[in-house]
């Protein structure tokens, strides 16, 4: 594998709203609480109703805003195609609910940042469910999907086994395999991820697969792939942003 270690900025290849254009396909990366980055990285994309996007899962944890990150994705639900995927991290939320043990793995896995969020509290509090809207609770636990896929890539969290239909891969898979040279699938398809921080803030690619998870602790950049053409747009939480051509995609 090689990560993808040189970028060119360029002009914004996006059209002007109003005028008719195909679709686009736009996967974002982890965004783990950092509202100020996902705010930013809307604003430089600007994406139509007729967009579809892809969010590749970590919402919550260990960034500052949980909460307005939840808020966020609910009115992309509203008002756009919003096609989101669910991570390991809002596995944890959600199995936080069910014991002391599991609400205490999440606590020390960027729980506690996701309760401040909600409490306005520097301390997170011994409940879940008096500070976390019932809204949030059922777009995490009935609207995330565990994989997506079009014509030419497929889009889960952390990865698949390569001999397996995208039906048939399993949790640990879908929510927890590394991002380490995978193998070209058997569909020929593309494979887009997140879940595997990329320190240089740079989108990781072996030629058939692409990590974009590159908000490393807050500190990098929220990546947003335009499938269709390759390019990459980026935001960092001081809103700053980039767009990028990289070298050595694959596609």
């Amino acid at each position: 594998m090689h990560r993808v270690g040189s970028a060119t900025t360029i002009s914004n290849p996006f059209p002007k709203q109003g005028v008719a254009s195909i679709p686009r396909h736009l996967a974002i990366g982890d965004i783990h609480g950092c509202y100020n980055a996902l705010r930013a990285l809307l604003t430089l994309v600007e994406p139509g109703a007729d967009d579809v996007i892809i969010t590749l899962g970590d919402y919550v944890g260990k960034g500052p805003d949980t909460r307005a990150v939840i808020d966020e994705l609910l009115r992309l639900d509203r008002a756009h195609r919003l096609i989101p995927l669910c991570g390991n991290h809002e596995l944890l939320m959600l199995e936080a609910r069910l014991n002391k043990e599991a609400y205490h793995r999440w606590i020390r896995s960027g729980g506690d940042a996701t309760l401040r969020s909600y409490a306005g509290a520097e301390d997170a509090p011994d409940s879940l469910c008096p500070v976390i809207p019932e809204a949030h609770w059922h777009f995490l636990e009935h609207r995330l999907l565990s994989f997506h896929e079009t014509d030419s890539h497929f889009f889960v969290h952390a990865g698949v086994r390569p001999d397996l239909s995208l039906p048939e891969q399993s949790k640990f898979m879908l929510y927890h395999k590394k991002f380490v040279d995978p193998p070209p699938h058997a569909s020929g398809k593309i494979m887009v991820c997140g879940h595997t921080p990329q320190k240089s803030g740079l989108p990781a690619s072996n030629g058939h697969a692409i990590c974009l998870d590159t908000l490393y602790s807050g500190h990098g950049w929220l990546s947003c792939l335009h499938v269709e053409s390759g390019i990459f747009y980026q935001a960092n939480q001081a809103g700053q942003t980039r767009r990028l051509r990289l070298a050595n995609i694959g596609f």
